[in-house]
């Protein structure tokens, strides 16, 4: 370890994503300065894992600053929310104008939007990057969606190319686009992930209840899946959890762990967010209802055996048939809601002027996040051939690989109604799916009802302009 020489980049926040996340730039050749607020763990760094690599080791902000060669580049890897504030309000009074500030938390996009707007105005990149793989990927090579300036990015990018995952030689990292457009993508990627894995436990609960077989019988079900069009880190660690063996126990660990599933607030933002871009996640925002239901012991505790359910909570079906089908159901509905997530991503890049290109995205998922599976090259290929594809449902490939699906997936979802096991991510994605092909809404009566109670006036299907009907009187129509 050499402590003269100035580091290339630095870290400041040494919990097990940013100790990991020095440790990768270490290992990969940089010179790493190293900063926490207890001393501690930037010693237990050093004294673990120094032989890794060239570190740098600071008592305080200032020394960690003066330790960095200009222009100074700075991962904060602390809390988000006031934490990240904190911090940064600390470093930029230290800093030189050119320098480059980097948020790798899970920041609300708005924050990091502020923020760039803010440190822009003294002379600083601030850049906010999406960083995806858990401490595993966050050490052995993440998925990193970086957003900020393109001077920025040109100063990062060796280095972030070089310590992220790649697959076939291309690396799991891109300039996503200016100020907030990293961690948009990155809450997106983290509101797919919350539809994926609802979506993975409904067909695990299926597959259960319907057909009684047991958490080890599953995990083979969903290893059989690994090797096909559903292969994908998901499935795959799904397989793992559900063959392990309680230590206690000695049953299956799925059936010890309570049920009640927790949350940080990303997928929470995503359905927020595209609330306001106006586009329909539905997929995601089941995903959200699930868990918070899942935690809602009150309601729950009262409605347990005393809520009615089917007469009959048993289905006729022939064994492997409904295992196909339930995998049919999973892999249209997992299309689903990747395909929302696309949309909310193209309509924030024109919202905020981002220019960001969807294909790549779907590029830097293929290795190192949590959502990475072989269709994301399909989705990659479809923005290929058509780069203002208004749905990915509507590409080929997705068009037939959901056509082929559809009758298995009315199916699961029809035999979840009548044994009584929610499936409301498999649900909504159905319905998503109907209503986006329907010719004709419902909407038009909506509409009526609207200009009825409040005079909100509606649309012609005949004629161009805006109506309303005297609806208290003769009844006759207005354009306003």
């Amino acid at each position: 370890m050499s402590s003269a020489a100035k580091a290339q980049i630095g870290v400041t926040g040494l919990a097990v994503m940013g100790r990991n996340l020095a440790r990768n730039l270490a290992r990969n050749g940089f010179r790493v300065a190293l900063h926490n607020r207890s001393q501690a763990r930037t010693d237990s760094l050093v004294e673990e894992f120094g032989s890794e690599g060239d570190f740098v080791p600071s008592t305080d902000l200032p020394g960690f600053v003066e330790s960095l060669e200009q222009p100074r580049k700075i991962i904060v890897m602390v809390k988000a929310g006031e934490p990240t504030d904190a911090v940064i309000d600390e470093l930029v009074p230290l800093l030189d104008e050119g320098d480059i500030v980097v948020d790798a938390g899970n920041a609300h996009f708005a924050d990091t939007r502020r923020r760039e707007t803010a440190l822009r105005e003294k002379g600083l990149h601030f850049v906010g990057s999406g960083v995806s793989g858990g401490e595993e990927g966050a050490l052995n090579g993440p998925s990193i969606m970086p957003g900020g300036s393109p001077e920025s990015y040109a100063a990062l990018e060796p280095m972030l190319t070089k310590i992220s995952a790649h697959v076939n030689g291309e690396p799991c990292c891109v300039h996503v686009g200016p100020d907030g457009a990293g961690h948009f993508v990155k809450m997106l990627h983290n509101g797919i992930e919350y539809a994926d894995m609802q979506l993975i436990a409904e067909a695990y609960d299926l597959l259960r209840h319907v057909l009684g077989l047991s958490p080890a019988e599953l995990a083979d079900v969903f290893r059989d899946w690994n090797t096909g069009d559903l292969e994908s880190f998901l499935i795959e660690i799904t397989a793992e959890v559900l063959s392990q063996t309680d230590p206690t126990t000695g049953g299956a660990f799925v059936d010890v762990v309570l049920d009640q599933a927790e949350q940080k607030g990303t997928g929470r933002w995503t359905v927020q967010s595209a609330l306001d871009l106006g586009i329909p996640v539905s997929g995601m925002a089941e995903a959200v209802f699930a868990r918070s239901l899942s935690g809602d012991v009150v309601r729950r505790t009262a409605a347990a055996g005393v809520l009615p359910g089917p007469a009959e909570a048993k289905a006729d079906v022939d064994r492997e048939t409904f295992i196909e089908d339930v995998r049919h159901a999973l892999y249209a509905s997992k299309l689903v809601a990747y395909a929302q997530g696309f949309d909310a991503i193209r309509a924030a890049s024109d919202e905020y002027d981002w220019d960001i290109d969807l294909g790549a995205m779907a590029t830097i998922w293929r290795g190192g996040c949590i959502i990475r599976a072989r269709f994301l090259d399909r989705i990659k290929e479809a923005y290929d051939r058509n780069a203002d594809l208004p749905s990915l449902l509507v590409d080929d490939y997705f068009k037939e690989a959901v056509s082929n699906a559809q009758d298995s997936w009315r199916r699961v979802v029809a035999t979840a109604a009548t044994v009584g096991v929610p499936a409301p991510g498999f649900s909504a994605a159905l319905s998503y799916y109907d209503g986006l092909r329907a010719e004709r809404l419902p909407a038009a009566l909506i509409q009526g009802l609207r200009d009825l109670f409040g005079a909100h006036t509606y649309k012609r299907v005949d004629r161009e302009g805006t109506f309303h009907l005297e609806w208290s009187g003769d009844r006759s129509e207005t354009q306003s």
